[in-house]
């Protein structure tokens, strides 16, 4: 007797999911359930939205334009990176150009990959699983992932080009040619 293949989740069940308060991905149909990450990077991550927020806002005013170059979605927004089977990451914080904004208020996840995605590493994150996040998201389209970890207070940065670097706590991170002009010192979210 043969058993049977498991059934995999599509986007659309993630999105319907009966369990609201984990945190939750889908990777190649998979329901990948994580534990909430702690005070500490909640705190880290709203000072990362808050510095790229400002740059965002004075690049705006600086240069005159109407709108700002992009947007940013915090707190897990869901992304379908992938379908037949189905593949949600949800970056702690992600960047979309502003051509690339949807020009519709989406219902469920965004069927692209963010131009830029940070994530902020857990004390439960495991390296693998660390690098298999960064895979899909450079693989669908993301221009530049920023893995922050706070416990061993430094970031490195995977590019779409294949390219990548360690930062140390006195080190910055760059918005290279994805947010130009932008420079967020580590210290800024670490202190």
């Amino acid at each position: 007797m043969q058993t049977p293949a498991p059934v995999l989740m599509t986007a659309e069940d993630l999105l319907a999911d009966p369990f609201p308060y984990l945190r939750t991905e889908l990777v190649r149909g998979h329901l990948l359930v994580r534990e909430p990450p702690g005070f500490h990077h909640g705190d880290v991550i709203v000072r990362a939205v808050v510095a790229i927020s400002a740059h965002l806002t004075a690049e705006q005013h600086r240069q005159g334009w109407a709108k700002p170059r992009g947007r940013l979605v915090a707190g897990d927004t869901g992304f379908t990176l992938r379908r037949n089977p189905d593949t949600v990451r949800a970056p702690d914080v992600a960047y979309i150009r502003i051509e690339r904004w949807p020009k519709e208020k989406l219902a469920g996840y965004a069927e692209f990959a963010p131009d830029l995605a940070v994530e902020v590493r857990s004390p439960s994150d495991r390296a693998g699983s660390t690098l298999a996040r960064v895979t899909d998201l450079l693989t669908a389209g993301t221009l530049l992932v920023w893995i922050i970890d706070p416990a061993r207070r430094t970031a490195r940065v995977y590019r779409a080009d294949g390219g990548d670097s360690t930062l140390a706590a006195n080190e910055s991170l760059s918005g290279e040619d994805v947010i130009p002009g932008l420079v967020l010192p580590l210290s800024e979210l670490f202190d």
